[in-house]
C-alpha cells in the first residue's frame, strides 16, 4: 500500500520548501523526486508536513481513572494534535511499579492509535518512600523513571534512586516540589492569590527541590530531567548546572509559556495545574530559556479531568488541563505568526529535541527508510478552539474559544492515517 503527499511544504536540510512524499509499506520510500503516483495520493494544498511530534509528557489515566480519559481517547487526542509519540506517565490504579504490572500495563497500550513509551515510577506505588527494582522493569521495557504527579522529598530515596538509574544510563524525570513548603496552595503566591482569597504556592517549592536534585545528580552522574519547570530561579539554577557539566535536562509546556497568573481573575479551576502558572516575569524566563537552549524541550503535561471535577474551583478541584490538541496550533498563533520563533524551532522543541534528549530512534524526523510518522497542520485557515471537537475525555482547557492558526489536517503513524480532519482538504 502506497499513500503520496502532494503540494505541501517542509523542512529539509534546513530550508522551507514544497515537497511531496510517498510513503510505502509504512515507512517513508521517497521525498521529492520524480515521483508520479501511489494507491492513494493526497493534495495538502501548501499546508506544513512536519515530523510526526512527539510529546514526553502525557496522562493517559487507563487503569484506574477512566472516567477523565483511556488509552484509545487520550492517544486520539494525541493524534489530533499531530503527535504519534507519547510519553505516558505511571500516575495509575495499579501502579505499574513491577515487572507483572507495568507488562500488563504495555498490553493495554496497544490500544493507542500513536506510539507509547511507558513511563514506569521511582518509588513503589509513588509514595516517595520506596525505590522500585530498575533493572527489572527496565528488561520489561520502560521508557524512564519519574514519579510525576507526586514529588520525591526524601533525599536519601531520591539519592539511592539516582545511583541505580545512573547504572543503568536511564533517566529521572522529576516533578520538582517540596509538598513541605506548598502549604497547601491552589494557585501561584501573590497579589492574584491574595486578591481572590485563596492560598498560594511559592517559587521556592519548586526552585529548592531542583537544587537539592541539581547537587544529587551532579553527585551521581544520573540523566535527571526536571518536569514542567516554571520559575526564573528554576531555570537559572539548570542554567548554572549545564555550564559546570551536570547532566541536566528539563521541559516546559505550552501553558507555561502563553499564560500566567495575571489570567485568573476569578475563582476559575480552568486555570489550576501543578506547578502553577506563575507570574509573568517567570512565564518570560521560560520563553527566554527556551530561546537560549537551557529548556531543551516542550511537552504538554496533557492532564484531563471531568468537567464535574474542575466545577469544583480553585480549592478543590484536580490540577491539570488538556493540551494534546491545542499545542501547536496555539504556539504556532501566538509565536511564529508573531516572529518571535521561526517554524523550524518550534518544530524542533516538538519533535527533534524529545528525540535527541530521549535518545528515541526512528522519531522526530522526515527521513527515506524511517517509519511514516508524519503530521500535516493548515497555516493558513483560521479555526477555533472547540471542546466539542476534543476527541480527549477531557474539556478542561483554558484556551476554548481562541482563534488559532496551525491546527492539525492529518496524522499519520507508520504510514496508517490516524486522525483525518472531517473537512475535505483539496
Amino acid at each position: 500500500m502506497s499513500l503520496l503527499l502532494k503540494n505541501g511544504r517542509s523542512y529539509i536540510d534546513g530550508h522551507y520548501q514544497k515537497v511531496t512524499i510517498l510513503v510505502e509499506n509504512g515507512r517513508v520510500k521517497q521525498i521529492n523526486g520524480a515521483i508520479t503516483t501511489a494507491d492513494q495520493v493526497i493534495d495538502v494544498n501548501q499546508a506544513l508536513i512536519s515530523p510526526g511530534l512527539v510529546d514526553v509528557h502525557v496522562h493517559l489515566r487507563e487503569p484506574g481513572f477512566t472516567n477523565k480519559e483511556t488509552i484509545k481517547t487520550g492517544s486520539a487526542a494525541a493524534a489530533h494534535g499531530g503527535f504519534t509519540t507519547i510519553g505516558a506517565m505511571a500516575n495509575l490504579n495499579p501502579t505499574p511499579d513491577n515487572a507483572q504490572r507495568f507488562r500488563e500495563q504495555t498490553k493495554l497500550n496497544q490500544s493507542a492509535v500513536v506510539k507509547v513509551k511507558q513511563y514506569a515510577p521511582v518509588t513503589k506505588q509513588r509514595l516517595g518512600q520506596e525505590v522500585v527494582h530498575f533493572d527489572e522493569l527496565e528488561r520489561a521495557g520502560a521508557f524512564a523513571f519519574s514519579d510525576d504527579g507526586s514529588s520525591i522529598d526524601n533525599a536519601a530515596v531520591m539519592y539511592a534512586a539516582m545511583q541505580q538509574i545512573a547504572n543503568l544510563k536511564m533517566i529521572l524525570c522529576d516533578h520538582a516540589q517540596d509538598m513541605n513548603l506548598t502549604h497547601n496552595g491552589v494557585i501561584n503566591s501573590g497579589p492574584r492569590a491574595e486578591k481572590l482569597g485563596v492560598l498560594g504556592i511559592n517559587n521556592v517549592s519548586e526552585t529548592a527541590q531542583i537544587a537539592r536534585n541539581l547537587a544529587l545528580a551532579k553527585a551521581t552522574g544520573v540523566h535527571y530531567h526536571v518536569c514542567h519547570v516554571s520559575t526564573k530561579e528554576s531555570i537559572e539554577l539548570i542554567r548554572v548546572a549545564k555550564a559546570s557539566g551536570v547532566n541536566v535536562t528539563c521541559e516546559v509546556t505550552p501553558h507555561h509559556l502563553l499564560l500566567d497568573d495575571t489570567e485568573i481573575i476569578a475563582d476559575n479551576a480552568q486555570f489550576k495545574m501543578n506547578p502553577p502558572l506563575r507570574s509573568t516575569t517567570d512565564r518570560l524566563a521560560c520563553i527566554a530559556g527556551l530561546m537560549d537552549g537551557t529548556i531543551d524541550l516542550i511537552a504538554t503535561d496533557h492532564a484531563p479531568h471531568t468537567e464535574q471535577e474542575k466545577k469544583l474551583g480553585l480549592s478543590a478541584a484536580p490540577n491539570g488541563i488538556v493540551g494534546s490538541e491545542t499545542a501547536f496550533a496555539l504556539l504556532y498563533t501566538r509565536f511564529v505568526q508573531a516572529g518571535i520563533w521561526p517554524l523550524n524551532k518550534l518544530i524542533d522543541w516538538m519533535s527533534g529535541a524529545p528525540k535527541r534528549v530521549f535518545n528515541l530512534n526512528n522519531v522526530g524526523q522526515l527521513k527515506i527508510g524511517d517509519p511514516a510518522d508524519i503530521a500535516v497542520f493548515d497555516l493558513k485557515n483560521t479555526a477555533e478552539i472547540n471542546a466539542q471537537q476534543f476527541l480527549s475525555k477531557g474539556h478542561n482547557s483554558p484556551f476554548i474559544g481562541q482563534s488559532v492558526l496551525g491546527t492539525t489536517v492529518m496524522t499519520l503513524v507508520d504510514g496508517r492515517i490516524v486522525y483525518q480532519r472531517e473537512a475535505d482538504y483539496d
